[in-house]
């Protein structure tokens, strides 16, 4: 199979707040592109993107799906290859968005025609900016009572601080939509014959042709911002001589420079408006040759000034794999190629491991099928089965030619249950599902509670929790008991300025003894790092060995790692090695390791720590007549109202809410507002607790460990 042609291939996400229609949108997509033959509907559970049964039965996308299609530009008949990775929209579920997004060269962002941006839209937004995504936006569902094109695209300017350029007008809303209006070409478009196949272009109503010119003129004042060209026509104000070869070019230009977002409009539902998305895809979002080159780090010298990479597939090997799923007969690997070319039966080079692995098959994705392939290079994305040892994150190289690529950071858990199996038979299944699992999803995790001796799951929220618990009983036929939510607490130490402590390790026993010796000034972090342990050296004049020094640090993670005064991992502080002592003989790796570890004892028993809890960011929609009563709620659960926004006869309104107090609240909220209200809740940032709530902790870690000690 030969490589891609890198100009005509586009590598993008479809992103968006839970039910902003994702899927939906992408099964029409590969519809269009006769990658399926019907269409598979989200709300009869056959979406073809939406394979796990999970996903089928609640009508969300749990894991991002890929597949591979192709669109022909209607311009001039070029053929593209478009990669397309369908996301969730679930907060729970956002470690699927975050790893997508890193290997993604743009993305499409669906918006609700009546909600326009909401809170995870939010999110994902953040995420696509973290990684300098160049974007384009869909309004879709504009069928649906109460859609406004122009509320929709005014709430991305607000809640986002984006640049939309409208390229469409709906022609009609609600029940009457008919189509849309082109912007570019002046012209309006139904969608007709079998599920909307056909494009038929009509004259612009008479009724709409004032509201499409007023569009058109502000449409290319923004441009005249972005492009030197129609800028200088605007100033002469000769708009009537921008042709549209010339605003397709501005328009790109600004996408890919982050000065703008093309907005397109339909439902895709109704099979409206997603051919023109199609075409926005390939005129306006970027090739993987007009992505920046990436950073390619010498893992033995990370200080070193990183190569860059083009996308080139005569370059050195570069692969990131951003995706694995454990399977029956091996991994799956999903992996995005930025340079040189993967071939089946080769083998690579895993820098992490320091391993070598072997390519056994090179699969082309649809979805849960695939297809083998010999070969594929550099902008491409692509399975691969046989690698074993490879997680999330690392990278494929040749051997001889060793490099690193930027790995993918996660959130940390904010929730944990314990689980146990109910036989001891199911012991052993039960350890290897939860392996297996942890591996796949860089956002569970999976310890031992030293105290209870209870086997502990964490993820990002109880939707993720239950889904696992759900997989682990149908997919791994593992039988278990389950306890209740509870909140992955974490601890800080909140020092006066600066601290210094001392450790010393000395053991002389007649043989050979051990010894090790250190001094750490400590201090807290600012907010933005608080959820860090930073550990520098500031040894001078070889007061401690080299050698030694790595074990110190190493030290001080371990006993924050291990937890404060109420046994829970501690953040948001520094420690400086800036002194210490060492013995010709005796000094020993765990000796520097101990004496860190009494240091960091002695901070504990000077200063005491404060219990840190997750808060999360609330947003509640709800009609006004109930907005008294869901304040009140909220305020009872320790909320701190940020704001409340009125559209229309709905409140929208935001606050920060402690987790603890949130387990639940759907349940609650639905029966506040007699089941109108709905709302969205992700995690914010940790912060210190209420004296009162501390103390609830700290007795109730206490009644733990005694039980686990009788």
């Amino acid at each position: 199979m030969a490589l891609l042609d890198l100009a005509k291939t586009r590598n993008i996400g479809i992103i968006a707040h839970i039910d902003a229609g994702k899927t939906t949108t992408t099964e029409r997509v590969l519809f269009y592109t006769g990658k399926e033959h019907a269409i598979g509907e989200v709300h009869d559970g056959a979406a073809t993107m939406d394979w796990m049964a999970q996903e089928q039965e609640r009508g969300i996308t749990i894991t991002s799906a890929a597949t591979t299609c192709a669109w022909t530009d209607p311009l001039n008949d070029d053929r593209y290859v478009v990669n397309i990775i369908d996301t969730p929209g679930h907060v729970d579920f956002t470690a699927e968005v975050e790893r997508s997004l890193r290997v993604l060269d743009g993305a499409v962002a669906v918006f609700d025609g009546k909600e326009g941006v909401e809170a995870q839209s939010e999110t994902v937004w953040r995420q696509a900016n973290k990684y300098k995504v160049p974007r384009l936006a869909f309004i879709n569902k504009m069928d649906k009572i109460g859609a406004n094109f122009k509320k929709a695209v005014d709430s991305m300017v607000r809640r986002l601080n984006a640049n939309p350029i409208a390229v469409q007008l709906p022609w009609g809303q609600e029940t009457e939509l008919q189509g849309t209006i082109d912007l570019i070409e002046m012209r309006a478009v139904t969608f007709e014959g079998d599920k909307g196949v056909n494009r038929v272009h009509h004259e612009i109503p008479s009724d709409l042709k004032d509201e499409a010119e007023m569009a058109r003129m502000e449409m290319i004042e923004k441009l005249a911002d972005i492009d030197d060209e129609i800028g200088e026509l605007f100033l002469e104000e000769k708009q009537d001589q921008v042709t549209n070869d010339m605003i397709r070019k501005a328009l790109r230009t600004g996408t890919l420079n982050f000065k703008c977002i093309p907005v397109f409009c339909g439902s895709a539902l109704r099979d409206k408006g997603v051919q023109e998305v199609l075409d926005g895809v390939v005129w306006y979002l970027p090739a993987p040759t007009d992505i920046p080159p990436v950073d390619a780090f010498d893992p033995k010298d990370e200080e070193k000034e990183p190569r860059k990479l083009p996308a080139d597939p005569n370059g050195p090997l570069a692969a990131l794999a951003f995706k694995t799923a454990t399977e029956e007969h091996g991994d799956l690997t999903y992996v995005r190629i930025y340079s040189g070319v993967l071939k089946a039966g080769s083998g690579v080079w895993n820098p992490r491991t320091k391993k070598k692995e072997r390519i056994n098959r090179l699969l082309r994705m649809h979805s849960i099928k695939r297809e083998n392939i010999d070969e594929a290079g550099a902008g491409d994305i692509v399975g691969v089965l046989g690698l074993n040892n490879t997680q999330t994150g690392d990278t494929l190289c040749d051997n001889d030619d060793v490099l690193a690529l930027g790995s993918i950071t996660f959130p940390e858990t904010v929730i944990a249950m314990s689980i146990e199996p109910k036989t001891n038979a199911d012991r052993e299944k039960l350890a290897n599902a939860l392996r297996k699992m942890a591996k796949d999803d860089p956002t569970f995790r999976v310890m031992l509670d030293a105290e209870t001796q209870q086997t502990i799951i964490a993820g990002m929220g109880e939707l993720h929790l239950d889904i696992i618990r759900d997989r682990i009983l149908r997919e791994f036929k593992v039988d278990a008991n389950v306890g209740q939510p509870r909140v992955a607490y974490r601890e800080t130490i909140q020092v006066p300025g600066e601290l210094e402590t001392e450790g010393l390790h000395k053991k002389q026993t007649g043989g050979a003894g051990s010894y090790g010796h250190v001094k750490i000034r400590w201090s807290s972090l600012t907010d933005e790092d608080s959820d860090k342990v930073i550990v520098e050296d500031k040894i001078v004049g070889g007061a401690i060995p080299r050698q030694f020094i790595k074990s110190a640090e190493e030290g001080v993670r371990e006993a924050c790692r291990t937890g404060g005064l109420a046994g829970y991992p501690v953040q948001g502080v520094k420690a400086e090695l800036y002194d210490g002592s060492y013995h010709d003989v005796d000094s020993k790796d765990f000796a520097y390791k101990d004496a860190a570890r009494l240091a960091y004892r002695e901070l504990l028993e000077k200063v005491g720590t404060e219990v840190l809890e997750p808060m999360m960011k609330v947003e509640v929609r709800t009609p006004d007549e109930f907005t008294g009563a869901v304040i009140g709620d909220l305020n009872s659960r320790r909320a701190r109202i940020e704001s409340t926004e009125k559209d229309e006869d709905i409140t929208i309104i935001a606050a920060i809410a402690p987790l603890s107090e949130m387990f639940g609240y759907v349940q609650a909220v639905r029966g506040l507002s007699q089941g109108r209200a709905n709302y969205s809740m992700e995690p914010f940032r940790y912060e210190v607790c209420p004296p009162h709530v501390k103390e609830k902790i700290m007795a109730e870690r206490g009644g733990a460990k005694a039980g686990a000690r009788r």
